[in-house]
């Protein structure tokens, strides 16, 4: 079996109390341990940090952004900067957020022709700008926005959570992180009923 990272994956038993107690919520919530937490758990103060700024991007409950919206950034800006992990594992929340199976692979592949919301356009058009081309960022990209109906703080978490996927993506493909078997299913068959 292919290694989830190039780098040493520490053993869950001997992380940190807290970062042992983190990575078992997510891994009861979602059925598995996504192998982001336990690759980056390589550097815990380092690992920390991330899920802070992490936490602090997607998890916040204030500005118009919805959890799909944050998550369709991911995809688009990941799909830009060419991380396999982070639009595999980000486009399986996006499907589950939005309730649509197709929406993830669109935007990965083309977010000009997804079936998405002429706002959601706006919004991925500024993001790939930020992704692509931040010194080109002007005046007329604001308004742009605020005439889709986003303030200036939503710009800041587009640039924002854009700006940290970057970062995220880059070191994805620096430590060779390898996508859980589980996000390719997740989201594109509607769930069962118990």
């Amino acid at each position: 079996m292919t290694p989830i990272s190039r780098y040493p994956v520490p053993e869950l038993a001997n992380l940190p109390e807290d970062m042992r107690e983190r990575i078992l919520d997510v891994q009861q919530k979602a059925g598995f341990v996504p192998n982001v937490f336990l690759a980056l758990a390589h550097r815990p103060a380092e690992w920390r940090a991330f899920m802070a700024y992490h936490d602090a991007l997607l998890l916040k409950e204030t500005g118009s952004l919805s959890k799909g919206d944050r998550e369709m950034i991911i995809v688009a800006t990941s799909a830009a900067n060419q991380c396999l992990y982070c639009v595999v594992a980000h486009g399986a929340i996006l499907r589950i957020y939005e309730k649509k199976p197709l929406v993830a692979d669109q935007v990965a592949v083309n977010y000009r022709k997804a079936d998405i919301t002429p706002r959601q356009r706006a919004m991925l058009d500024f993001a790939m700008k930020v992704c692509q081309r931040s010194h080109e960022i002007e005046d007329a990209d604001f308004a742009a926005l605020r005439a889709h109906g986003f303030d200036d703080e939503d710009i800041w978490d587009i640039g924002a959570i854009t700006a940290f996927f970057g970062l995220s993506n880059r070191m994805a493909n620096l430590s060779g992180m390898r996508p859980n078997d589980e996000f390719f299913l997740m989201g594109r068959l509607p769930r069962e009923k118990k």
